[in-house]
Formats: C-alpha cells, sequence, structure tokens
C-alpha cells in the first residue's frame, strides 16, 4: 500500500466572504504538491464551511487524479483542523446544512474510492504551522 497524507485547511474573508484555503500532498514525510485556492469564481459569499469542504474535495481529487489506476493501493491519512468537516465526511456528525449534503456527499466518495482512508483532527495550531494560515 503507497501511504500519503493530506494536510488541508480553508476558510473565507467575511463568513460568508470571499473563500480561499490550501492542502499539502505528502508522501513518507515528504511533500509532493502545495496548493493554494481561491474560490472567487463563485462569488463574494462562501461560508468558512464551504471553504474547507471545496479545499478537501480539491486535494482528493488532485491525489485521486495523479493515482488513477492505483486508487485500491493508496492509503490516505487526512489532517485538518475542521471538526464539522471531518466528523460530517466519516459519518460520525449529520450534515444538517443543506448547502453542505452535496459536498459532503462528493467528498465521502472521493474518500471511499482509496484502498485505505482515516480522518483525523488536529489543532489549529497544526495547520497553520503547515499551511501558513
Amino acid at each position: 500500500m503507497d501511504l500519503f497524507e493530506i494536510v488541508f485547511d480553508g476558510g473565507s474573508k467575511g463568513n460568508p466572504g470571499r473563500g480561499y484555503g490550501s492542502y499539502v500532498i505528502s508522501s513518507n514525510g515528504t511533500p509532493l504538491i502545495e496548493q493554494q485556492l481561491t474560490f472567487d469564481h463563485l462569488g463574494d459569499q462562501i461560508t468558512n464551511n464551504q471553504a474547507e469542504y471545496m479545499t478537501l474535495i480539491h486535494a482528493l481529487e488532485r491525489l485521486a487524479l495523479d493515482r488513477a489506476g492505483q486508487l485500491g493501493t493508496t492509503s490516505v491519512t487526512v489532517f485538518g483542523d475542521s471538526q464539522l468537516v471531518l466528523y460530517q465526511v466519516a459519518g460520525r456528525w449529520k450534515v444538517k446544512n443543506d448547502g453542505l449534503r452535496p459536498l459532503q456527499q462528493r467528498a465521502k466518495r472521493l474518500i471511499e474510492s482509496f484502498g485505505a482512508h482515516q480522518l483525523t483532527w488536529h489543532a489549529r495550531s497544526n495547520s497553520v504551522r503547515i499551511l501558513g494560515h
């Protein structure tokens, strides 16, 4: 099994506001992909939770694309500071916001496409240290 880690974080300037996010995909402690995102094309009504979800989805899609044909032998551990996103994707918490439901479903389908996965909450200070925001 090939092991990968994703650290992600998203937010909005204002809530709602202009959405942004960033993520790092690593393997064996070595960063392979570092990406900063803006969601300006979606306007200025992005919530923090939407930005978190969209950043996670972008990271999972990127890893899935890079590992095309090898998803069954790919293990991914996702680290983030949003309990809401991580616990909803894991199925531990219900999705009560109708606007988040399609994002949760997309993230859940993506994470389940890998051979193995783990969703791990970490303190915000870890996201800041790794991603810089």
